[in-house]
């Protein structure tokens, strides 16, 4: 057994005892770290596989955001998990048996792990984008030109659905504020303020981290057509940065800085510029995200051109996005 092969089945192993761990703990808090280390095996797991992008996404949204919103949402709960009648468990337990057989026996059908000749590795749309891309599109990540190019009208409706949640997700956690609630908020952000001014040290942290946090975003907006990432990985970790923000200093000083209503405006910015685009595109004699047409006699800048403001607007919606849900979670545990 090869080293890597060994390293695999040892990140599964681990994953596969964490969440067995998960489903016996009834202390809330202690599972949602569990989760968090869940999801930062996996994204271990996807490295060893050599699926940066899936990895760079798994450690920002399953470890970092989502942590943090079971954290913000365990504060408008219990601590610990309800006690379920025996004979619940034991009909949960039975369906999960059943399915988990079932998905194990469909799993006799796929074909040896790593294999040369499977299906995905011999169809010949595979070697079109392996081969192809670079002479229609000419960026070497062939993942984002498949993503944002062969493929551009499905990750617009993917952004479609990104933009859906996160405008559904805070219209269903949204409360009207009473006037008469503002003095008691205040006072419980003023006390929150003059708890948190003690951990000094978690404060010069975060403000030194939270600069690095946003240049790597970009870093990964503007590089991903030469490297692993790309606007949902950028999107993803410049919400992380004004989430980590709102962590230390408070959810009234985030929204101080990214207000209410420009992060709201944000949300649809980024499929604006998306579709705009493509309708620019159109405009200019070609298809609908037809990028080729944005310089003519340089079809392939175009294709640059077009591929980075694309990713700008996933990017953008993503983040605002993310940054609204957690507004949204944080801004209900504080008028409680």
């Amino acid at each position: 057994m090869s080293l890597l092969v060994l390293m695999n089945v040892s990140l599964f192993a681990l994953l596969v005892a964490t969440a067995i761990a998960v489903t016996r703990l009834r202390a809330l808090y202690e599972a949602t770290m569990l989760t968090a280390l869940a999801g930062l095996l996996s994204a271990s797991l996807f490295v060893s596989l050599d699926a940066l992008d899936v990895a760079i996404t798994e450690a920002a949204v399953g470890t970092g955001i989502s942590t943090v919103l079971f954290l913000v949402a365990l504060a408008l709960t219990r601590s610990r998990e309800a006690v379920t009648p025996r004979r619940k468990l034991w009909s949960g337990a039975a369906v999960a048996l059943l399915l988990g057989a079932t998905l194990v026996y469909a799993s006799q059908d796929l074909p040896s792990f790593a294999e040369p000749d499977t299906p995905v590795q011999t169809h010949p749309v595979t070697e079109t984008y392996l081969q192809d891309s670079q002479k229609d599109v000419g960026i070497p990540n062939t993942v984002a030109a498949v993503l944002a190019s062969y493929r551009g009208y499905d990750t617009l409706g993917e952004l479609v659905v990104i933009f859906t949640a996160g405008v559904t997700v805070p219209l269903l956690l949204m409360r009207t504020r009473r006037r008469t609630d503002r003095d008691g908020h205040e006072e419980r952000d003023e006390a929150r303020a003059n708890v948190m001014s003690e951990y000094r040290v978690l404060r010069v942290a975060s403000k030194i981290l939270i600069p690095f946090i946003l240049i790597f975003a970009c870093y990964v907006l503007f590089h991903g057509d030469y490297g692993p990432g790309g606007g949902f990985q950028a999107g993803v970790i410049f919400a992380a940065g004004f989430v980590l923000y709102g962590l230390v200093f408070g959810i009234r000083s985030v929204e101080r800085v990214l207000p209410w209503p420009v992060m709201l405006a944000l949300l649809p910015a980024g499929v604006l510029l998306y579709a705009g685009l493509g309708i620019v595109n159109m405009a200019l004699g070609g298809s609908f995200l037809d990028y080729g047409t944005l310089v003519p006699d340089h079809p392939k800048e175009g294709q640059h051109l077009g591929i980075l403001v694309i990713e700008t607007g996933v990017g953008i919606t993503v983040a605002a996005v993310l940054i609204a849900v957690f507004y949204s979670f944080a801004n209900r545990g504080a008028r409680r």
